[in-house]
């Protein structure tokens, strides 16, 4: 295994169907794996699970749209789009497997509707509709504070908003994080060192929330699937990530249903435990845990 502060990576670019440049690190040795990452991350929040699965695969981490290395969204993005990137991505590294955390998993799943079944998907958690919940319900409030400039009060609409991991961000009040979120913000641009900071981050949750409007049928198309599927999350996360992923494993034709204990929405970010996801990610590419396909 690497250690993610030392792992030395070269960049490159793949182009979407509509243009768009995606840019991506690249490290490791292997077949492979393309590691998409969530909503409020860029590339370099899985430095740490592409450096424990490098030793055995080479590791493609993108900067989705709208951040880092890739193009903007442009004004008529679509999930359409997001998958497009993310066919891109696959044909033009070669690589079969692929990971997608939180909205990060949609256009991955999008895609999967009519990928080859050579290909092997893995998903944690997608913030996808089931019954009455709305994964999207803090939009209308982010909106209104994004358009009055106030970024760190929006930043706390949407970590509420969308089941946060972090305790402190359930209990504390409004008046209380806004004005926290704001130092944090402030300090981390000031260390992020190359990195995507924050506060370029909150905007694109406009764009990420139009990911998941665009999924609303992306469960019952999810018959389509011919690849095999991981579904993966853990025991600590929220009710509604778990019932997509329910409903997700009862319609897709090969998949594999996986709960890790103690683990909660986030796992896979530096911040969480990537080790434990890459142990369960390297074992369903480099494993066969499915039963034979009829023909």
């Amino acid at each position: 295994m690497s250690d993610a502060k030392t792992v030395s990576y070269d960049t490159g670019k793949v182009i979407s169907g509509d243009g768009t440049i995606i840019g991506y690190r690249r490290f490791g040795a292997g077949p492979g794996v393309v590691l998409m990452h969530g909503s409020m991350m860029a590339c370099h929040n899985f430095m740490r699970l592409g450096a424990t699965l490098s030793g055995d695969f080479t590791v493609y981490l993108p900067d989705r749209r709208g951040r880092g290395m890739s193009g903007p969204y442009g004004p008529d993005f679509t999930l359409r789009h997001a998958a497009e990137d993310v066919q891109a991505l696959m044909e033009q590294t070669g690589a079969r497997n692929v990971f997608g955390l939180s909205a990060g998993a949609i256009p991955v799943l999008r895609w999967a509707l009519t990928c080859p079944e050579e290909y092997k998907i893995a998903l944690y958690e997608p913030p996808l509709p089931v019954g009455d919940h709305s994964p999207v319900a803090w939009l209308p409030r982010y909106e209104r504070e994004m358009a009055r400039g106030r970024t760190a009060a929006a930043l706390v609409t949407v970590a509420k908003g969308t089941n946060d991991d972090s305790r402190v961000i359930r209990m504390l009040p409004r008046a209380v994080l806004v004005p926290l979120m704001g130092l944090g913000m402030r300090a981390q641009a000031r260390q992020a060192d190359g990195d995507v900071p924050l506060k370029d981050l909150v905007p694109t949750m406009q764009q990420e929330a139009r990911l998941v409007l665009d999924a609303a049928d992306l469960i019952s198309s999810s018959t389509t699937v011919r690849a095999e599927v991981l579904l993966l999350g853990g025991s600590r996360s929220a009710r509604p990530f778990k019932d997509a992923l329910t409903a997700l494993h009862t319609v897709i034709p090969h998949a594999l249903r996986v709960e890790l204990p103690h683990l909660g929405h986030l796992a896979a970010d530096n911040g969480g435990h990537p080790d434990r996801v890459a142990h369960a990610l390297a074992d369903f590419f480099t494993n066969d845990h499915m039963p034979p396909r009829s023909r």
